[in-house]
């Protein structure tokens, strides 16, 4: 697997990067051609915390983990156990979905603001739209850590968002 580090306001050591590759090995035993994974990822600094994203591409699916701790080793060691439950949660959905067509998006936390500033966009994505039905949706939505999640529906070819409720069960927005 090819670990790409970046940092944001700190300079990455070799025994952070040593760290980090030693934990990600642990991840591989899960990935079929581990060797054409590319994985992110990206250490920030904010006041006393260190953050630690890490984000793996693979060819249905992306898996991501974010995790602020003062520690940057806990920080990894967290994220690197959210991984893990994320692909061990999902691992029969996994298994029984062989789908070919899935959305190949990631959206990034954004900062908030605590000033009381008019609000913009300061961040924008592209992303490639793939047909999948509810199902699929929900797995990739979960994998990536988020609340909701954007894709075209296979049987109605409309744009749809399924989104995690607060009840703890999700609702589904279509387009006319």
């Amino acid at each position: 697997m090819e670990i790409i580090f970046r940092g944001d306001k700190l300079m990455v050591t070799e025994a952070m990067k040593s760290y980090v590759d030693e934990k990600i090995g642990k991840l591989e035993k899960y990935l079929e051609n581990s060797d054409d994974v590319r994985c992110s990822v990206v250490v920030k600094v904010r006041g006393r915390k260190q953050i630690v994203e890490i984000t793996i591409p693979l060819k249905n699916f992306i898996l991501r983990s974010e995790e602020e701790q003062e520690d940057f080793y806990v920080a990894v060691d967290k994220a690197i156990t959210v991984l893990e439950r994320q692909i061990r949660k999902n691992k029969t959905k996994l298994i029984s979905k062989q789908t070919k067509t899935l959305i190949d998006f990631d959206f990034s936390s954004i900062e908030d603001d605590n000033e009381e500033s008019e609000k913009q966009i300061i961040k924008r994505k592209k992303v490639e739209i793939k047909p999948m039905d509810e199902e699929e949706a929900i797995i990739q939505m979960e994998l990536i850590g988020h609340e909701f999640y954007m894709y075209k529906d296979s049987e109605t070819n409309k744009m749809s968002v399924v989104y995690k409720r607060k009840d703890g069960n999700y609702g589904l927005i279509e387009s006319e």
